[in-house]
């Protein structure tokens, strides 16, 4: 091994001699914050060891993302990094810049692990605000140790300048060793792949992210899981995406009466509901998002093609909602709104990738006596969507990518054949046990790159040749590919049912189908209204609640959101639960005058609106120009001037609605 590593090039073992001194610090820093700070319920020990793994590989990605420049460096001058003064001073200089960071941003992170018990996030900043500058600076010198800390910190500089010296002198006096070409080829693809794979930092499709670190509720532990440094650049575009607390507070009186909040309260800004929950037998629930699935692409909704008779089988036998709505066209953006109950209105990065929006208050969580599945046929870390789940959700089993015996399909993992088949066994399972469960289960196939299996082996893909292509153009799919798609979705829906049937738990399930929104699709003109010139298509998708022997068929005209699904499969289970989301229960027939919050592009302008029965109120974000649109009247037609009441009423409602879910995405922590 020592030979081994004399035969590397002293200034490639300089590289990882550095990063390996980047990373004992850290890991030293690590062990500080474990032995003076940590704090848990949690005693498991094979639980704390797990955040120290997921930790130790925070700071083993941050080490060697600050040594690439310095690789780099060295790389390009080979000996002559040791040899001409430049390299020593350009490279002395960044280190010290990157220690001296590096300390303080971990003394000023424990500062705020001690005074507020979180890891160091964009929001310190506020402490520099104008005005609060002065006693900020006074409560910090009243309260820490500034003078003696300051001395350690010039202290600990020092010492590493003695280290670093030692360091480069020590190698700096060997002699070089000339390399060729393919050597050096050799030595610098390794490295590369070497700072690779560490920055990377999973054996998995996904690399490392923060999310993992929240595979426990307790704070604690997740903080010890988690690289400061790293968390706080995680979270600075969360400064784009923040709240206006006199904007909330201005509409919240509104917001709170257009929801049914308990005892509204300005001054501490409840949004909660106590929905008293019923004695009768707990039923299973199984929700199914259904990939790209818009309602315009469904036989329930007149599409020429006719693709989906599964799904229209169950509409017909279930409750269809002919007017249901998704926030924003995005997969992300529905996972977190249907398990959080708010619509995801982050403007830069989904919900689900802002560590601070991600600790919610949700209702799935008190389905007490309920066994909690998640159902992925690819990887949870796609999107941080696993710390949606884990964070918020005692209990939760995830199945995902890893766990399934079937082969991946492609990118998005097993295919949903496979995934509904191997689900049914976990269903089954819990079936057995005369416990209750309920799933989350998405699909994934109706996305490009569209894969498709021959199922059961009756499954087979229409070609040109198969069908009316007049018919297909006007149905608006985009490609044979895309029509397939949807086909093997509505294939794999009706192969759930049979499963579910068989397998006995098919009478004593509360099954949900919703589309996570609508694909891209050619112009269109059968749906009731022209959505796909007010680009409301995109976000208008089927949701089908089927309930043997619980629900008469029964087409539902009423708006319903993407927000509502927990809160009505809660009321329909007799769960009793305290609602703090934006979500109301579409089951109660006492609320009228229901819209649904949604966001869309138009001619490459970015709106946000509120949809009803009638009307759809819009709002350009950038331009601040509003619109009023009658769907009964004209609906390609701005009514605004014609109904200023009306106007000002959805107007004021938009705002509220808007203003209060970015607030609640801050502050509706647990």
């Amino acid at each position: 091994m020592k030979q081994l590593w004399k035969n590397i090039p002293r200034y490639i073992r300089y590289v990882f001699v550095e990063a390996l001194y980047l990373y004992l610090l850290m890991v030293l820093f690590r062990l500080i914050f474990y032995i003076f700070f940590f704090q848990s319920t949690i005693k498991e020990g094979s639980v704390i060891a797990k955040a120290w793994y997921i930790g130790l590989k925070f700071d083993l990605r941050l080490a060697l993302m600050l040594v690439i420049p310095l690789g780099l460096m060295a790389l390009i001058a080979r000996d002559k990094f040791f040899t001409k003064p430049v390299f020593r001073r350009i490279h002395f200089v960044y280190l010290f810049v990157i220690y001296v960071g590096l300390i303080f941003t971990y003394l000023l992170d424990l500062g705020h692990y001690a005074y507020l018990g979180l890891r160091l996030d964009p929001s310190i900043l506020r402490f520099l605000a104008a005005g609060e500058r002065a006693d900020n600076a006074r409560m910090v010198w009243q309260s820490y140790p500034v003078i003696r800390g300051l001395i350690i910190v010039l202290l600990a500089l020092w010492l590493l300048y003695v280290l670093q010296r030692a360091t480069w002198r020590r190698l700096a006096a060997q002699p070089p060793h000339p390399l060729r070409r393919w050597r050096y080829t050799g030595w610098f693809a390794a490295l590369v792949i070497l700072v690779a794979g560490g920055i990377y930092g999973n054996f998995a499709y996904f690399p490392l992210r923060w999310s993992q670190a929240m595979f426990t509720r307790d704070n604690g532990v997740t903080s010890l899981a988690l690289n400061p440094v790293l968390y706080f650049a995680s979270n600075l575009s969360v400064k784009s995406d923040s709240y206006d607390l006199e904007q909330t507070k201005k509409y919240y009186e509104l917001t709170a009466r257009y929801l049914g909040v308990d005892t509204p309260d300005l001054k501490t800004m409840s949004y909660v509901r106590q929905v008293a929950g019923k004695e009768q037998a707990r039923p299973n629930i199984i929700l199914v998002m259904m990939e790209s699935t818009g309602a315009a692409v469904t036989s329930m909704f007149n599409n020429p093609m006719q693709a989906t008779p599964n799904m229209q089988q169950l509409a017909d036998a279930g409750w269809l909602f002919e007017n249901f709505y998704v926030p924003a066209i995005s997969t992300a953006r529905t996972v977190y709104g249907v398990t959080t109950g708010l619509p995801d209105v982050t403007t830069i990065k989904t919900a689900s990738r802002h560590p601070q929006m991600v600790d919610q208050r949700v209702i799935m969580d008190q389905f007490d006596g309920y066994e909690k599945f998640y159902l992925l046929g690819g990887n949870t870390n796609w999107a941080n969507i696993r710390a949606v789940f884990t964070n918020n959700v005692a209990g939760i089993q995830i199945f995902e990518e890893g766990y399934y015996k079937a082969p991946k399909a492609d990118v998005w993992g097993v295919s949903d054949y496979d995934l509904i088949t191997e689900g049914n066994e976990i269903f089954r399972a819990a079936h057995a046990k005369k416990q209750p469960f309920i799933a989350f289960l998405q699909t994934a196939d109706n996305h490009p790159p569209y894969t498709t299996t021959a199922g059961a082996g009756d499954f087979r893909k229409v070609t040109e040749k198969d069908i009316d292509m007049k018919k297909f153009k006007d149905a608006g799919f985009v490609s044979i590919d895309q029509f397939n798609a949807l086909r093997y979705l509505d294939y794999n829906i009706g192969h759930l049912m049979q499963l579910a049937k068989a397998g006995g738990y098919l009478d004593n399930t509360i099954f949900v189908f919703f589309g996570d929104h609508n694909c891209a699709l050619n112009p269109y003109h059968f749906m009731p209204y022209p959505e796909y010139e007010l680009a409301s298509g995109g976000l208008h998708v089927p949701c089908i609640i089927y309930a043997p022997g619980r629900l008469a068929p029964r087409k539902v005209k009423e708006i319903g959101s993407l927000v509502d699904i927990y809160p009505t499969v809660a009321g329909m289970a007799g769960i009793p639960y305290k609602n703090y989301t934006m979500g109301t229960d579409l089951m109660d027939s006492t609320r009228t005058g229901r819209y649904a919050l949604i966001q869309y592009v138009k001619n490459l302008q970015h709106y946000k609106a509120v949809i009803g029965d009638q009307y759809l109120y819009e709002i350009n974000n950038d331009t601040g120009i509003t619109g009023l649109y009658d769907l009964k009247g004209d609906p390609l037609k701005n009514v605004q001037q014609q109904l200023p009441d009306t106007a000002k009423a959805l107007d004021n409602l938009t705002r509220g609605i808007y203003e209060s879910t970015r607030y609640l995405m801050f502050n509706n922590r647990k």
